[in-house]
């Protein structure tokens, strides 16, 4: 039986977390490992300065770290907890994962972690801002997992896969996208905390300004699933010969 190790960003209490394990226990065996609290946005940072702390929980035999989601994939591949795992789902994240999102998503970096493993690993978000359908996603994940041994591509692909807040009933079917664009982020607000003290909430995303056929916005937006291949090889090499002219005389 497939093993899968399953974590999130949003947290180890988050009913996206829930509804994934328990849909994937059907099918393989699972092991949870996810942050103590909601870590949204921590991207791919690793906890270097202090000892992390884990909890097994006794209700569900979860375990949760006071790290990011990408200490718990680290510490979850090794086997630490009690399983060796052939994969590693993220999810369900509330809400999207779309286009520049994935520069700073939890979700994603939490499956970027899993890359050395033999299969891809997944990360997989609802679109909404208080999404109801986590069902729907998870299984979309069950479906993705079935089917995943007969997928050829190159090391160290990432799945990330975005469903629709809809029943299951009313997804349209499956897009293969490629990474929309947002528009920069809005100035901080600047706030004043109770003692007068100015403090900075980070602006929100900014709109999506690439959502032409073919991306991963237009899918969610018509109700279609999206699903992305992103590479872990950040390398421009159509840019490298361009860069090697420029620094020619340099030095």
């Amino acid at each position: 039986m497939m093993k899968i190790l399953i974590s999130n960003d949003d947290g180890v209490y988050s009913p996206g977390l829930e509804a994934l394990a328990l849909v994937l226990a059907e099918v393989a065996e699972i092991q949870v490992v996810a942050p103590d609290r909601n870590r949204s946005g921590a991207s791919n940072a690793l906890t270097i300065s202090r000892p992390v702390d884990a909890h097994r929980h006794e209700n569900n035999g979860f375990v949760s770290l006071n790290g990011t989601p990408t200490d718990c994939v680290h510490m979850g591949v090794s086997g630490l907890f009690g399983v060796v795992p052939d994969i590693v789902v993220s999810g369900i994240n509330a809400g999207s994962n779309l286009g520049d999102d994935v520069i700073y998503s939890g979700t994603v970096a939490a499956a970027m972690e899993g890359r050395s493993l033999g299969l891809p690993p997944i990360a997989i978000s609802v679109a909404g801002h208080d999404p109801q359908h986590y069902a729907t996603a998870a299984e979309i994940a069950k479906s993705i997992i079935m089917r995943i041994d007969k997928l050829s591509l190159p090391a160290r692909t990432v799945l990330n896969v975005n469903v629709p807040d809809l029943p299951l009933s009313e997804i349209k079917g499956i897009h293969i996208t490629r990474l929309g664009h947002r528009a920069a982020a809005g100035k901080p607000e600047a706030v004043a905390d109770p003692r007068g003290k100015i403090r900075y909430w980070v602006a929100g995303v900014g709109d999506a300004v690439d959502k032409a056929p073919g991306t991963d916005f237009y899918a969610i937006e018509h109700g279609y699933v999206s699903i992305t291949p992103l590479h872990i090889d950040m390398t421009l090499y159509a840019g490298m010969d361009n860069l090697g002219e420029w620094l020619e005389g340099l030095l």
